[in-house]
Formats: C-alpha cells, sequence, structure tokens
C-alpha cells in the first residue's frame, strides 16, 4: 500500500494555484513539496495546513493506492523535483518536445530546443527568425510534460486530457482565434490529410466512449495504449494539437501501466502517419514502428539505469 497525491496536483490545477504559492501561503519548505511531487510520506500538520489552505478534506488530495513502485515515473519525478542536469529527465523532455512539435511542422531543431530548456532563451543563426508559436510550443511542452508526470498514475479521463491541450496551446497564436477553444472540443470540422474526423456535435460522446471502454481493460498492454492512440487520433477532437496531445497520453499511459515509453522521432514520421492511416487494415505497421521506437528509448533507459 503507497499514498499518492495526485489529486491534490489536480486541485491545485484547478484552483490554478502553483506549487510556489502553495508553499508561501502555508510556509512548507521545498524539501516537503518534492516529497509530496515523490509521493513520499509528509506530516499530518502538513495535510491539514494544506486542507485548511484549499478547504477540503483529506480524502480530496490524498488516495492510497495497491500499486507496486513504478520505478521509471520515480525516477523522473526524482530528478525533475531535483532540476538535475543531463539526467534521464533532462533527455527526455529535450527529445519528446523536439520530435513531437517537429512532426507537427516546428522549424526549431533539437539543439535549439534544448537551449530553451536550459536556458529559457533562443540561439538562431544570422539572419534566420524563429516562429514565436515554436518557441512557444515547446515551453508549453515542457509544462505539459511536468504535469503529466505530476498525474501519470492516475486514470487517464477527459479533464486530464483537456488539461493537455490548454498546457500544449496556451498564449499560442491559435488560442486567440474566437472560434479556437484551447482546453476544450473542436467547434468546426476538421480532417487529417484526406480523411474525415469526427463531426464536432458528435466528439463528447465518442470520447466518452473510448474512455470508458479503456478503462475497462484490466491489464493495459503495449497495443492497448496504441489503439486508444488511434481511435484517439480518428476522433481528432481538439481543433489543432491532437497529434502532440496524443503522444503526450501515450507517454503518460506507458508510464501508469509499468510499460517501456516511446518517443516518434521526426525521421520517422512518415512511417507512424502510414500506421495511423492504415490501422484499420493493418495494425501491424503502426505497432511495429511504435515497438521500433521503444527500442531507441529503451538504449536511454539503459544508458542511465546501468550499475
Amino acid at each position: 500500500m503507497s499514498i499518492q497525491y495526485t489529486k491534490l496536483f489536480l486541485l491545485l490545477s484547478e484552483k490554478n494555484i502553483s506549487k510556489t504559492e502553495l508553499q508561501k501561503r502555508i510556509g512548507m519548505s521545498s524539501t516537503t513539496m518534492a516529497k509530496l511531487s515523490k509521493n513520499e510520506n509528509v506530516s499530518i500538520k502538513i495535510i491539514d495546513d494544506i486542507c485548511k489552505t484549499l478547504n477540503c478534506q483529506p480524502g480530496d488530495i490524498i488516495e492510497m493506492s495497491n500499486t507496486t513502485d513504478n520505478l521509471l515515473l520515480n525516477l523522473l519525478r526524482e530528478e525533475k523535483g531535483m532540476k538535475l542536469k543531463g539526467g534521464l529527465y533532462h533527455q527526455t523532455q529535450v527529445k519528446l518536445a523536439y520530435n513531437s512539435n517537429r512532426i507537427e511542422g516546428s522549424r526549431l531543431s533539437e539543439d535549439q530546443t534544448r537551449y530553451i530548456y536550459e536556458t529559457n532563451t533562443i540561439a538562431t543563426e544570422k539572419e534566420e527568425t524563429a516562429s514565436i508559436d515554436d518557441i512557444i510550443e515547446a515551453i508549453n511542452h515542457f509544462q505539459c510534460f511536468d504535469y503529466m508526470l505530476d498525474i501519470a498514475d492516475q486514470k487517464l479521463s477527459e479533464d486530464i486530457i483537456k488539461e493537455f491541450h490548454k498546457i500544449l496551446k496556451n498564449n499560442t497564436s491559435d488560442s486567440r482565434k474566437e472560434w479556437f477553444y484551447v482546453g476544450d472540443y473542436k467547434k468546426k470540422p476538421n480532417m487529417i490529410g484526406d480523411q474525415k474526423t469526427v463531426a464536432p456535435s458528435k466528439v463528447k460522446g465518442e470520447m466518452a466512449k473510448l474512455l470508458i471502454n479503456y478503462n475497462q481493460i484490466s491489464k493495459i498492454t503495449f497495443e492497448d495504449i496504441i489503439e486508444f492512440h488511434y481511435n484517439f487520433e480518428s476522433i481528432h477532437p481538439f481543433q489543432d494539437g491532437n497529434g502532440r496531445v496524443g503522444r503526450m497520453i501515450i507517454f503518460k499511459e506507458c508510464l501508469k501501466n509499468g510499460i517501456d515509453p516511446f518517443i516518434i522521432d521526426e525521421q520517422h514520421k512518415l512511417f507512424y502517419y502510414r500506421g495511423l492511416k492504415e490501422f484499420s487494415e493493418e495494425r501491424g505497421y503502426l505497432i511495429d514502428t511504435c515497438y521500433s521506437a521503444q527500442d531507441r528509448y529503451k538504449e536511454l533507459l539503459e544508458y542511465f539505469t546501468k550499475e
């Protein structure tokens, strides 16, 4: 039996309260906040102070889990809390943000993405320009990955998926369009290439069915996660940003279910696109592409976890 504080971080997100603000309100140390982030025990007084500050009950911020420790998730959370440079968390942040955004058309290089992550500035060659949206979406991706780690062991829900979209698209030029709803489902029809997607009026119902069917699976496998991804992308619930949200869901669900995660890299995007397009007739192409990506991420895991 282990303690989980995922409810706390969801409640903070709902109330738009940052971890730093919560620390200041109750005089909590950074060490204690790090323990909460890593689902470690803290004093009853801390729990009581948090409940008084957020006007809630302990059950609103704590839950007990029978699941065994997730070593990879714990490692990523630990390195995140330490702000460790050059480790697995650091490398994953850069590679996932670069490749997921690049697949969707970002012109930032991996070195530029790394520079943004490490220095919060952008480096360009002489007379080269960088899209403001590309920069914002890189920063948003870093923030979304951190949020994902906080709630990775929670059951996938509509609220989590919408929060992914909200974080990823916040402050982009799309967010300033009246008809674009950041953190909510699309209001206008869209397509994937020449393929039709689910009509806006039917998205909520289709997403509800997808989540119910998925969460009823007693033991989720690698192939279940890939099938969910295909179905999610076929619905294409958001006006834009569906690919980035979908790939963040994949990483989360792999971590939650004790499956080695993976990053679809930009070099293999055509294989990935083909796999999605042909999945209803030939599942193996997308699944094999994802297994190949998993093998590449395993090499990174082995480097950082070897004795």
